[in-house]
């Protein structure tokens, strides 16, 4: 049975000192982290992303090309009257051999209480520091959890947000997801995925008209969210969990009152 004690964590002001204490339900730090479902999880709601695509019934197959048997010397490959191989599949202009069929079922599915449960998880992954430096992040010295006062959604200047990171702790993190990125390989290069960028924190504020949306979206790698559009693609990346993840207060209370009932089931 999961405590019902809360937990105390620290609270910073725009300037980046502490301004107070806040308390969050032990059950979220208590909550183990299942990366398996978390991973079936986030496969879930990625196939969800997806849309349906087949191909014409007809495709390849518009023409008046016939076999002519045996007895000339050749394939007995369908052929026009000027001798030229259509339709079969190994054959210039002829029809896929087992093309994608829009009825083809997609998407995945996984029960509701399982992707709560998930979420969950992912959730308390976040507030873990093991979880987040397993993952790839470099909080550095920085304290995990990231909760800033609500005056932090007022900072409308990316540099603003740079220097307040800095001075939490946060300049490896910094420095990784501004470092260079790396190029793809193979033929993803051709297709508009050259460049494969790292993945920054997350930054989850109370309101989707706040002036720091905008700022932090000069920095690379960095996502806002708000708590009704927060998903366990935006907490485990991947299906990876433990993101570093920067709370506002009125944000965080939002999240904990959302999965407070998914406990209760």
């Amino acid at each position: 049975m999961m405590s019902l004690e809360h937990a105390k964590i620290r609270v910073l002001n725009e300037n980046g000192e502490e301004a107070g204490e806040a308390s969050i339900p032990g059950f979220i730090l208590q909550t183990e982290v299942e990366e398996h479902l978390v991973r079936r999880a986030f496969l879930a709601a990625q196939s969800r992303r997806l849309q349906p695509q087949g191909r014409d019934p007809m495709a390849g197959k518009r023409t008046t090309a016939e076999s002519w048997g045996v007895g000339y010397g050749i394939a007995r490959v369908p052929r026009t009257e000027r001798g030229v191989a259509r339709f079969a599949p190994m054959t210039v202009k002829g029809r896929v051999t087992h093309p994608p069929r829009v009825e083809k079922k997609i998407r995945k599915e996984i029960n509701r209480k399982e992707y709560r449960k998930a979420f969950v998880s992912a959730l308390a992954a976040v507030f873990k520091k093991e979880a987040v430096e397993k993952r790839g992040h470099r909080p550095g010295s920085a304290s995990i959890p990231i909760v800033f006062a609500k005056e932090f959604e007022n900072i409308s200047r990316t540099r603003e947000i740079v220097t307040l990171f800095e001075k939490i702790g946060l300049e490896q993190e910094l420095e990784r997801i501004y470092s260079r990125p790396r190029v793809r390989c193979g033929k993803s290069k051709w297709r508009g995925r050259r460049l494969r960028r790292r993945v920054g924190p997350l930054i989850v504020v109370s309101n989707h008209k706040a002036s720091v949306v905008k700022a932090a979206s000069g920095i690379p790698g960095v996502e806002v969210k708000t708590p009704e559009k927060l998903s366990i693609m935006d907490l485990a990346p991947g299906g990876v969990p433990g993101r570093l993840t920067i709370w506002t207060l009125p944000a965080l209370e939002a999240v904990v009152e959302r999965v407070r009932k998914y406990v209760s089931e």
